[in-house]
């Protein structure tokens, strides 16, 4: 499930995901991110991983597809999480990130507040 959180505004948006995630979850969420960057041409997300996640290939697929088309249009990308394996991938693809403009930071879940006030700034 994928649920929009009550801190989004203007240009940045917050997600929140968990459990199964179907190709039509992602598409509809793609259509949300799509809007926000014909209003804003630059967007933050804030994606908060509280849970075991579940998807196919078909999703993931569609998801690198997306981000490799909009590169251009994010502006700063928090993940949240308790993951370590998470953290450090963050932190890997933070170089590469900066090389299309996109800046990366990954925050533990005790962290969310400051997330949301490093995605917004």
């Amino acid at each position: 499930m994928i649920r929009k959180l009550p801190e989004s505004e203007g240009a940045t948006i917050g997600i929140n995901v968990s459990g199964k995630i179907d190709l039509e979850q992602e598409n509809q969420w793609f259509e949300v991110f799509n809007k926000l960057i014909e209003e804003h041409e630059q967007i933050n997300i804030l994606v908060v991983l509280d849970g075991k996640i579940n998807f196919g290939l078909d999703v993931a697929y569609q998801d690198l597809k997306w981000i490799f088309k909009h590169f251009k249009n994010i502006n700063k990308l928090a993940i949240v999480s308790e993951s370590k394996k998470l953290a450090w991938l963050v932190a890997a693809d933070s170089p590469f990130g900066k090389l299309v403009g996109v800046s990366e930071k990954h925050f533990e879940l005790s962290r969310l507040q400051d997330a949301w006030r490093w995605v917004k700034e």
